[in-house]
């Protein structure tokens, strides 16, 4: 058998003794081409020598088919050197072996060969199996042909890929940025948190609550313009009952404080958060209502309109009303923009009865009903009455229903006023219950039920006929008729005793008769828990036709005389009555100038339809009002249940002012007037338990008194009088100081 020729030898060096990883692969020279052997090609035994202690090598024999292998691999593939090159240099080195630069035959090695057995060795750091970068299942498997076999390209590892990379780093960058911020500040507000444009960002909860308490709170101050259709006006967040609630705000900033978006955003912007407004419910209904009370405009019923015994109709008309709703959050979304317009919704409101139905009932009820009277006779027949057209048109009613239809019915009171003294005769009148004075003591005067035609029995009777044809008449039924003011109401009262009573004097005058007269018409009212007496509204107009008559007044400064002069006498010993039994005191006007027959600083003037004298009753127990009129004296006496005791302390008077002298041509506008000092004065009520020196509490009623002139009436073309010393002219009298029982204090405090 022919002896071959000796293989050339085919390996690759690696040089292992760079610093650089780099590895460059490069290919000893290739075999002169031959007629492979038809038995595979002997392995080439290697004898292992053992190196030098400083160098060991790792070179490997390779048989000759894996170089022919790769010769195919190369041609199918199109595996160059290159690529072989690249892939290689994309297997790490770190924590390789040394490798021993020893030839087989103890020679050293190249620094750039790599014998190709190198490149059957596993990469090293290679992913585990099913790792990340396991290869796609249609990849075929490492070995020999294969792409991580000889001959074939080495895959390029996923994670060294760029587009895995930058947002690798990107991800690092950010988590070492948030990691740092939270680190800083984990327990703050997340910087550059801005609420409502004050800037909390960086500060601690407790910090970034009184920034916002600060400086937000004032704002809530500012007015918002309001417009709901035609109709513009201003609200508050307080007038609604909206308050900055600081802490939850502070708590709805930091809800994302944790948040890696919400951290590393804050670094290069800001983080709007919206103030947190809290409330009371009712407050803010109670602002809408109002609101609604200026801006509703309901719906027109239908209805039907009555004037004597003429009648006609009231078309139906849509409304606009608030949209309560709506409006509550329209108010709230804008509470925390100061200033901001707040813009109220209104919605359409239709009427249920339309001026077709109201046509029909003019039609077919009311046309007819004002046609005739009716006749009214009692069961026996012995008394008779009459309900005229007139009186029938007062009382009726019409009622819009849910269901499109307009109701006719009569109102009994209505009828009642419309009638007068019409049914008197019918059987026998209540009588109320009352209170009678006697000695120092007061008692109730029983009720009296009587009989006659109840109104609500007489409205329910009259309805049905009022279609019919005349002549028209009801047979009136008779029965009890109860009294407005029953016997147990006036017990339930508490009126059991004097609380207070007061005294002042007139001289016989034309002031005396009015003063009867308004003291009659008040005599005997009782005010109720909670009401109020207004001294104006009691009496009515006060005229000729109520049996007043001219007297004295004070108008514009001086004396004159208008019908009802001499009120004022009364107002005052009413004030004082009101004063001693510890009322509330609503409304009184001392007079300009002090009249010395009236305590200073504790008197009061009236004038009808303009000045009033006003108290209410603040006590759980009812009032009853006893007047005293004698020649010359007029006492008011207040009855009840006493809760105080009072006691009137008067200060000194102050800035005092002497008058000057006047003069006025003489005639009949012309009054001579005596001249008072003007001064300051204050007044103490003082309330104490009964039977008691504690003090419940102190009221100051403080007066200015103007200085009265000192007025001569002249003759015209005369001198006028020399005024003496002490400022009081000759032949003139200073008016009369008060009487002992008008009980004006002095310097010791009154105690009633």
């Amino acid at each position: 058998m022919p002896e071959h020729a000796p293989a050339a030898e085919q390996t690759l060096r690696l040089d292992t003794g760079r610093p650089s990883l780099r590895r460059t692969a490069t290919r000893a020279t290739p075999p002169a081409p031959e007629t492979p052997p038809a038995a595979a090609a002997p392995v080439i035994p290697v004898t292992r020598t053992a190196p030098p202690a400083e160098e060991r090598d790792d070179t490997r024999p390779v048989g000759r088919e894996w170089m022919q292998a790769d010769a195919t691999a190369e041609a199918d593939t199109g595996l160059t050197d290159d690529t072989l090159t690249d892939a290689v240099l994309d297997a790490p080195l770190l924590d390789q072996p040394a490798v021993d630069q020893t030839a087989v035959d103890g020679t050293a090695l190249d620094d750039t060969v790599l014998t190709e057995t190198v490149l059957d060795r596993p990469l090293l750091d290679a992913p585990p199996a099913g790792g990340d970068d396991e290869p796609p299942a249609d990849v075929p498997p490492s070995g020999p042909g294969g792409p991580g076999g000889p001959g074939g390209a080495l895959p390029r590892r996923r994670w060294r890929r760029p587009a895995v990379l930058a947002p690798t780093a990107l991800v690092a960058v950010l988590a070492v940025a948030y990691g740092g911020d939270l680190l800083l500040t984990g327990g703050d507000v997340p910087r550059h948190t801005v609420v409502d444009g004050v800037d909390i960002g960086g500060l601690a909860p407790a910090a970034a609550e009184q920034k916002l308490q600060r400086e937000l709170t004032p704002r809530l101050a500012t007015p918002h313009p309001v417009t709901a259709g035609s109709v513009h006006t201003q609200l508050t967040a307080a007038d609604a009952g909206l308050r900055l609630d600081a802490h939850a705000t502070v708590t709805a900033a930091r809800r994302g404080a944790l948040s890696p978006w919400s951290r590393v955003s804050g670094l290069v912007g800001s983080h709007e958060v919206t103030p947190v407004l809290t409330g009371s419910p009712t407050d803010l209904d109670a602002a809408v209502t109002d609101l609604a009370s200026q801006v509703d405009q309901p719906a027109v019923e239908a209805t039907v309109a009555v004037q004597g015994a003429t009648a006609a109709v009231v078309p139906a008309a849509d409304g606009l009303v608030l949209d309560h709703r709506a409006a509550a959050a329209a108010i709230t979304a804008a509470a925390a923009r100061p200033g901001a317009p707040i813009q109220l919704p209104l919605t359409t409101g239709h009427p249920h009865v339309s001026t077709a139905a109201a046509q029909q009932v003019l039609d077919a009820t009311v046309r007819p009903a004002l046609a005739a009277p009716v006749s009214v006779v009692s069961t026996d027949g012995r008394d008779h009455a009459t309900v005229p057209p007139a009186a029938l048109g007062a009382a009726l009613t019409f009622t819009a229903k849910p269901d499109g239809t307009l109701a006719v019915g009569l109102d009994p009171a209505k009828l009642q006023a419309a009638l007068g003294a019409g049914f008197v005769g019918f059987g026998t009148p209540a009588r109320d219950a009352s209170f009678a004075v006697s000695g120092g003591s007061i008692h109730v005067v029983p009720s009296v039920d009587g009989t006659g035609i109840d109104p609500a029995a007489l409205a329910a009777q009259l309805l049905p006929v009022l279609t019919c044809p005349a002549p028209r008449q009801v047979t009136a039924q008779l029965g009890p008729v109860h009294a407005a003011f029953t016997t147990e109401m006036a017990q339930g009262l508490g009126i059991k005793e004097q609380i207070s009573s007061f005294t002042t004097q007139f001289a016989p005058t034309p002031s005396g008769t009015n003063i009867r007269v308004v003291a009659a018409k008040v005599d005997g009212a009782v005010v109720k828990p909670g009401e109020t007496f207004s001294l104006n509204a009691f009496t009515g107009p006060r005229g000729t036709a109520q049996g007043y008559v001219p007297a004295a007044v004070i108008e514009g400064g001086k004396f004159t005389k208008a019908v009802g002069g001499g009120i004022s006498q009364f107002a005052t010993t009413m004030f004082n009555a009101e004063f001693f039994a510890g009322v509330q005191d609503v409304h009184h006007q001392p007079h300009s100038y002090w009249i010395t027959r009236y305590p200073a600083g504790r008197e009061a003037t009236v004038f009808d339809g303009l000045i009033d004298l006003a108290w209410k009753n603040d006590s759980d127990t009812g009032i009853y009002i006893q007047t005293t009129w004698v020649q010359g004296s007029i006492t008011v006496t207040f009855w009840g249940t006493k809760h105080y005791d009072i006691e009137s302390v008067s200060g000194a008077r102050s800035n005092v002012v002497d008058p000057q002298v006047q003069e006025a041509p003489a005639g009949p506008d012309c009054t001579p007037m005596s001249g008072q000092q003007g001064f300051d004065i204050t007044v103490t009520r003082v309330f104490h338990p009964v039977g008691s020196s504690s003090v419940v509490r102190r009221q100051d009623f403080h007066t200015h008194y103007k200085t009265e002139p000192i007025l001569h009436c002249v003759p015209t073309g005369a001198p006028a009088p020399a005024a003496p010393a002490g400022g009081v002219p000759d032949g003139t009298t200073p008016a009369a100081g008060p009487s002992p029982s008008a009980r004006r204090p002095g310097r010791r405090p009154t105690r009633r």
